[in-house]
């Protein structure tokens, strides 16, 4: 049980990094600086529309991982390394997929419509790169720290 409660800290991190950084891309990419929507294949409205939904799958991620954390909490079971391993891993791999499955592939949307679009990808997926290593590194850290015991 104890090693249950250990691995829901990384899947309440993941799922709050995915909803975090879904939450983030959405509030200032397609709010504040209006770059683009979520689906951007269509009118205004239905991207709109669009970003109406993805803000709700953003807050459903972050409520959902924030009730596991509030289980792990009462298990005594929270182990902050493992907890912000995940976040940095849930985060980075929502910014990574977003930037290659939905910007490249299904091309529904780019992070800015410019001329130079691969400067904003690079940094992008770059970003994306370091969470996904700063999260492992936590995790790996935590593994070793925890074999002392």
């Amino acid at each position: 049980m104890a090693s249950q409660s250990k691995n829901r800290n990384v899947w309440s991190g993941v799922l709050f990094g995915i909803g975090f950084a879904a939450f983030i891309d959405e509030a200032v990419f397609h709010q504040l600086l209006r770059w683009h929507h979520f689906y951007d294949l269509a009118t205004t409205d239905i991207g709109l529309i669009s970003d109406g939904i993805f803000h709700a799958f953003s807050w459903f991620a972050t409520i959902a991982s924030l009730f596991l954390l509030a289980d792990i909490k009462r298990r005594d079971a929270y182990v902050p390394l493992k907890w912000w391993g995940g976040v940095l891993l849930g985060a980075g791999s929502f910014q990574l997929y977003d930037g290659i499955i939905q910007h490249k592939w299904m091309r529904i949307h780019q992070i800015r419509y410019v001329e130079n679009v691969w400067v904003y990808d690079v940094i992008w997926n770059v970003l994306a790169g370091v969470m996904i290593i700063a999260g492992i590194f936590l995790l790996r850290r935590y593994r070793k720290s925890s074999s002392y015991d």
